[in-house]
């Protein structure tokens, strides 16, 4: 079996997703994730007609971002037109996903180079706060598995697991600390590739979404963002979010918790990886940056949907043969301050090698894209820091969670 080899990661700044507030709104998705191959192809000296194929994650497959998102977006950035591109959907897990795919194309033998990555403009899905029922209104499947919104979820597993808003909001606090460092180190600049508007003048090269003023006591002062959600009527037979999670937990009583000072941001973005076999590596003078050590998915409970990260990154360490204490960086993606929690508390970690550069609560999380954004972040984070491993994951609908190791060459 050949070994998958991450020769490059780009990502574009992530905006503000709010139509009409941020630099990106307007920017089709398509030209979005254009903009990382482009510079992907750039910078590799990149032959577009022997990329096998470009697996792309897209959690809202709808209008601008329907229609194969990968594929239409190697076209728009110029790709010879024989690099094929598909579209997957694990929901917010779906930029891991492609990466692992990509990687599994080449370890297979069947592909020697492939570009993986995602696109998620939020600004279009409006996703947040407005999610539908995972079922999609199949009630055969609501009866055996109720499935309620995200932060609905969220506060629902801080409370049967005790986990206070206090601990919480530390966790926003932190990410907002951590990514101001980052920031003003310039430890994004290696991947963060400007955007720009039809005109050809400047869209956004910096992360919009930062708030590097927050404060504990700011974070203690805001409200919680989902009780009127969870009592909000799904249908006419009087649905809400609640009473869907009621079915499974029928004596929880939810102690509403996450806002939006703990709870990931609203953004735009894309970003992209790399990934070649040795032999193909070789054979254009490229130096690996890192290599995949192991992958893995996992399952558990669709009516908490969050809680998989754990069995996950437990079983891709299994897969490693590698143990919690050689991870050298963790990225558990921050989708609400409690997955981030419980991941260290479960796990016994140490907090100083987890989120680093901070994450999706400071940084924002594009949903289809953040997994490939995260992947190409602890790449830069082991070189900057000369570490050997590190191991990526994040909690997705439906209650799953894909993982990654990567190793720096």
């Amino acid at each position: 079996m050949s070994e998958a080899w991450i020769i490059d990661a780009a990502r574009t700044p992530r905006g503000i997703g709010k139509a009409g507030k941020g630099a990106l709104w307007e920017i089709h998705p398509q030209q979005l994730g254009s903009t990382v191959l482009k510079a992907l192809a750039k910078r590799n000296n990149l032959n577009t007609a022997e990329v096998g194929d470009v697996i792309w994650g897209t959690s809202s497959q709808v209008g601008p971002q329907g229609g194969d998102l990968g594929r239409m977006s190697a076209l728009d950035a110029g790709f010879d037109v024989r690099s094929s591109g598909i579209t997957i959907d694990r929901f917010c897990g779906s930029g891991i996903s492609a990466v692992n795919f990509a990687a599994s194309c080449i370890m297979s033998g069947m592909e020697d180079l492939v570009i993986a990555g995602g696109t998620e403009m939020m600004s279009f899905t409006g996703r947040r706060g407005a999610a539908p029922v995972m079922d999609q209104g199949n009630m055969r499947l609501r009866l055996h598995h109720p499935q309620t919104h995200q932060g609905v979820c969220a506060d629902a597993i801080a409370t049967l697991e005790n986990i206070s808003r206090e601990a919480l909001d530390e966790v926003g606090y932190q990410s907002q600390q951590k990514a101001e460092v980052a920031i003003k180190e310039g430890r994004f600049k290696k991947s963060i590739v400007p955007v720009y508007k039809e005109d050809g003048t400047l869209a956004l090269d910096h992360d919009e979404y930062p708030r590097p003023q927050t404060t504990r006591e700011g974070l203690a002062q805001l409200k919680a963002a989902f009780p009127a959600l969870a009592d909000a009527p799904l249908d006419e037979q009087g649905t809400t979010y609640r009473s869907l999670i009621l079915q499974a937990y029928p004596d929880l009583k939810i102690d509403f918790k996450h806002h939006a000072g703990n709870s990931s941001g609203v953004v735009d973005g894309s970003g992209a990886v790399l990934l070649a076999s040795p032999g193909y590596a070789k054979s254009q003078g490229w130096k690996p940056r890192a290599r995949v050590v192991a992958m893995a998915n996992m399952g558990d409970s669709p009516e908490l949907m969050l809680n998989a990260p754990v069995p996950a990154a437990r079983k891709v360490l299994e897969k490693a043969g590698l143990k919690k204490e050689d991870i050298d960086l963790w990225e558990i993606n921050e989708a609400f301050a409690v997955v981030a929690e419980k991941f260290m508390r479960d796990l016994e970690l140490d907090r100083s090698k987890v989120n680093v550069n901070g994450g999706s609560i400071a940084l924002g999380h594009p949903i289809g894209a953040t997994g490939a954004i995260l992947i190409g972040t602890v790449v830069d984070e082991l070189e900057r820091t000369n570490k050997r491993y590190g191991l990526v994951t994040m909690c997705a609908a439906g209650g799953m969670a894909p993982a990654i190791i990567v190793e720096r060459m």
